[in-house]
């Protein structure tokens, strides 16, 4: 009767920190999208945001804005307010709800979450690489007026217009792909990048001709090939590792160590590149996409201000990933079945036999 209750109540405590767990890291998930959307609506539609509705009010003791906000935005300062304590309430509402899902369920959704990010970010530039080069290379040899007209040819050379009509759209069309297609190989990307150098070594010493947005497009696809490969890499080990140490580990101390790289090192960088780069208009990442900034010379690739978001793409996909790697690592704490390190050769101190005592 005794041993019934116990193991009650340790079925009841174990469910109640999955909830826990599945719980923060869905809102950690959820608040990293909602900083994103926030800072859309700021900066692109001029929503006020929930520390200036904050200000405005004078709440938590902050300092009142100097110019108070119009009557007609307070309404949308509410919204993005709200939107923080409700974004808690659906991550609690979703891990209550899925209560039998185990912690390294949530891992792999997350994983798979962060992998689409970059299938999608992977077609983006490839599509975006390829129209832009060739509309550059059109300007270049003043043939694009003759393809779409004196007028479209004037637009097209608006990195704003450009931009808008042209390559964010790529981004629809490579969330499209990546979703219809699983698999993704860097491979490729990387034998762009030898093929687009290539073509420069030909043509500049076989035909001596030589354009800028031929240097752009290698850097803007090798800018890609870096960035968003890290988070595969994570999922993969593929990172340098330090490995005096951690190769002896044993299978706790390894998850352990971790969790905690996770928690107190991957994800606070992640966050710090967010948001320093993107605090407010003029910060290192929000500057540049706001305003379309391109490379001073000639006719090269409008891309620059694309660039600057691979370190958005970047920090989204290893933040969710870091996420997802922490999960799995708190399963193999808790025994869950899936043991990331259960086919692997582990040094553990409880199963070497002494060596002074062999012979």
């Amino acid at each position: 009767m005794v041993s019934d209750v116990s193991t009650m109540s340790n079925g009841s405590d174990n469910l109640l920190s999955n909830i826990v767990i599945r719980t923060i890291a869905t809102a950690m998930v959820a608040y990293l999208i909602f900083f994103l959307l926030n800072n859309y609506l700021i900066y692109f539609q001029g929503w006020p945001g929930p520390i200036n509705f904050i200000k405005h009010h004078e709440w938590f003791g902050f300092l009142p804005l100097r110019k108070p906000l119009s009557e007609d935005i307070i309404n949308l300062g509410l919204i993005q307010f709200l939107g923080l304590f409700f974004i808690l309430l659906l991550s609690i509402i979703w891990a209550t709800i899925t209560k039998d899902r185990s912690i390294r369920d949530d891992a792999k959704l997350w994983s798979d979450f962060s992998a689409y990010i970059i299938r999608a970010a992977f077609w983006a530039v490839f599509f975006i690489g390829i129209v832009d080069a060739v509309i550059s290379f059109l300007r270049v040899e003043d043939l694009l007026s003759l393809t779409v007209g004196e007028n479209m040819a004037s637009q097209l050379g608006k990195s704003s217009f450009r931009g808008t009509y042209v390559l964010y759209p790529m981004f629809i069309v490579g969330g499209f792909i990546a979703y219809r297609s699983r698999n993704i190989d860097f491979i490729w990307l990387a034998l762009l990048v030898v093929v687009a150098e290539f073509i420069i070594v030909i043509t500049r010493f076989i035909f001596s001709y030589e354009q800028a947005f031929m240097g752009d497009l290698v850097r803007f696809w090798y800018a890609a090939l870096f960035l968003f490969a890290s988070s595969y890499a994570l999922v993969t080990e593929g990172h340098v590792r330090v490995d005096v140490l951690y190769a002896s580990f044993s299978k706790k101390a390894k998850s352990i160590t971790n969790v905690v790289g996770c928690l107190l090192l991957g994800i606070p960088l992640c966050w710090t590149i967010l948001l320093t780069g993107m605090w407010n208009r003029g910060s290192s990442l929000n500057g540049p996409i706001i305003s379309f900034e391109t490379y001073q010379q000639g006719y090269g690739m409008y891309v620059k201000y694309i660039m600057v978001s691979f370190m958005i793409i970047f920090a989204l996909s290893m933040l969710v990933q870091f996420v997802s790697y922490a999960l799995d690592n708190i399963a193999n704490l808790r025994g869950e079945e899936g043991d990331t390190y259960k086919n692997e050769d582990m040094v553990d101190s409880e199963t070497i036999p002494n060596i002074q005592t062999i012979g």
